[in-house]
């Protein structure tokens, strides 16, 4: 089995894609699902294993894309993973510069 596959698996026994065709889930979730699904419901050592399918400049901009626009919603999740994987500096200042960016995009 393939690290892919068994994030899928891991993501699958806590019932995380239960709206998906079990038997053709591998050929349903595209990339960027499997690494936010795996930012948000797995362990470090799962989350750890992405960085050795993905190059980390992709699972950044999937965490900047999905999360870090949610704001408070994942604020301590995504102000660890901004100083623990990403080598943010002053994470607090990182969120809330991209969440305005967002934010403003949004108004524009």
């Amino acid at each position: 089995m393939n690290i892919r596959e068994y994030l899928i698996n891991k993501l699958i026994e806590e019932k995380r894609f239960w709206s998906y065709n079990q038997k053709s889930i591998n050929e349903h979730i595209t990339d960027d699902q499997l690494i936010e699904a795996t930012l948000i419901w797995l362990d470090l050592d799962e989350i750890d294993l992405l960085f050795d399918i993905f190059p980390m400049q992709k699972i950044k901009a999937v965490w900047r894309r999905t999360m870090v626009r949610q704001g408070d919603y994942f604020y301590s999740l995504n102000r660890f993973f901004a100083w623990y994987y990403f080598g943010i500096k002053r994470p607090d200042r990182y969120l809330k510069t991209m969440t305005t960016r967002y934010l403003s995009s949004l108004q524009s």
